[in-house]
């Protein structure tokens, strides 16, 4: 990278890294955090070095740019954000002390910075603010309900996973800990019972209706009907078993699914659960947001993000007005339909309205920021998008909310310190 110099390394807890100082460095450092969970158990060290690509437009603007690709695979949100403030740390030994630093992460990785900003940023602490682009930012503890839901609604559609003929598993493990059925596979059993990859007039009867069924039962963007299944199998192992020790966190008692063909047989024969409480704890203390932030955050969402509904934005405008914190939010969102990457000019531009923002102390506002952005289209030539004028409309709206399932109420100070005595970083480091 002839604008910066690089460098990588692996850190004491065995996190690879990559860092980038431009030649002409601001004196600004972005520490980002990627998005997933990618899974596995060792840490991806190309992982790191190809989200310095991705997000280089930080470096294009001045700033010198620090990402993790954490200790290890899976999930584990205070893991996370344990890791990419140990990289900050190291940041700091190695070339000292930046002006400003600032927190960055997308999709995953959003949760994963908004938890850096409540557990480390404090007032006059290390980082001076926050950027949250896509984030999935209503926690664990509800974020994925939509994923829970497509997992029961496919199985009661399509019986192949698991198939009658194999053992049988409850629905909420996403998959039996022994199974060795791969993403390939996966696919397959999805195409074979939907359809979904082939064109519409290749499908037969049945495969039609059962598509039309699950995406309007669960309202999900038929493009990312196979992503959002494959996190609900593989994802949903991962967290059940590896990191709660095969206690369920999840619940669709008493939800009930409209839309389909025939919703009272849909009702009747789709299974059944209730969490266990002590797992939705765990899962909600580790990726749940409490809204007590004391540094300024700038979101930017997609308002047509096919994979983090854009109603995340408003559970987590919830969740600071909840905490009487929302003066240290502004929240942008833009005309745009996906998830993994938006505008490099939008990114530029928040960067550097949440920096002025952080520098000055006036605060910005959608129409300011939105106003801003050709300036850095100019230079980045990729498009301004922003709708000043939108509002998400609550995550109830978009999500089925299950009854009695309110997020688990915020720890105190005293618990946050026992849970960190207990782990370190939460779930299973």
């Amino acid at each position: 990278m002839d604008k910066a110099t690089c460098y990588t390394g692996q850190d004491p807890n065995g996190a690879y890294y990559a860092i980038a100082v431009p030649k002409k460095w601001n004196g600004s450092l972005v520490v980002h955090a990627h998005g997933g969970p990618d899974l596995g158990e060792e840490s991806d060290p190309t992982r790191s070095v190809d989200d310095l690509n991705r997000w280089s437009v930080m470096v294009d603007e001045g700033y010198a740019w620090a990402g993790s690709s954490y200790r290890r695979g899976g999930y584990g949100t205070r893991m996370a954000a344990a890791d990419t403030e140990h990289l900050r740390q190291l940041f700091v030994n190695e070339f000292g002390m930046p002006k400003r630093t600032y927190v960055h992460g997308q999709s995953w990785g959003g949760n994963v910075a908004a938890k850096v900003v409540e557990v480390y940023g404090k007032k006059n602490g290390p980082y001076d603010g926050a950027l949250l682009t896509n984030g999935v930012l209503a926690g664990g503890s509800r974020g994925y309900d939509y994923r829970v839901d497509l997992r029961v609604v496919y199985q009661y559609y399509c019986q192949n996973l698991p198939r009658p003929t194999e053992p049988q598993y409850p629905l909420w493990q996403g998959l039996r800990p022994t199974s060795t059925l791969t993403t390939t596979g996966m696919r397959a059993r999805l195409e074979e019972c939907t359809g979904y990859s082939s064109a519409p007039e290749a499908r037969t009867a049945l495969q039609q209706r059962n598509l039309d069924d699950i995406l309007a039962v669960t309202h999900i963007p038929e493009r990312t009907l196979e992503s959002h299944l494959r996190f609900s199998v593989f994802t949903f192992r991962d967290i059940v078993h590896n990191r709660l020790g095969d206690r369920n966190p999840f619940s669709n008692a008493g939800v009930r699914y409209t839309g389909s063909h025939d919703d009272a047989a849909l009702n009747a024969g789709v299974e059944r659960f209730s969490a266990d409480p002590t797992a939705r704890r765990d899962l909600s203390y580790d990726s749940d947001l409490t809204g007590r932030v004391s540094i300024p955050v700038l979101t930017m969402h997609a308002i047509d993000d096919p994979t983090a509904f854009v109603q995340h934005e408003a559970a987590y405008q919830a969740s600071l007005q909840g905490a009487h914190r929302d003066q240290y939010l502004v929240q942008t969102f833009t005309e745009e339909n996906e998830h993994s990457e938006l505008s490099n000019s939008e990114y530029a531009n928040s960067i550097a309205a949440l920096a002025s923002w952080v520098r000055t102390g006036k605060k910005p506002t959608p129409k300011s920021i939105a106003a801003s952005c050709p300036t850095y289209d100019h230079v980045h030539g990729t498009g301004c998008f922003y709708d000043p004028g939108f509002r998400p409309s609550p995550y109830a709206s978009r999500v089925l909310p299950r009854p009695g399932g309110a997020s688990w109420p915020a720890m105190t100070t005293s618990q946050d310190k026992a849970w960190s005595r207990i782990d370190g970083v939460g779930i299973a480091p």
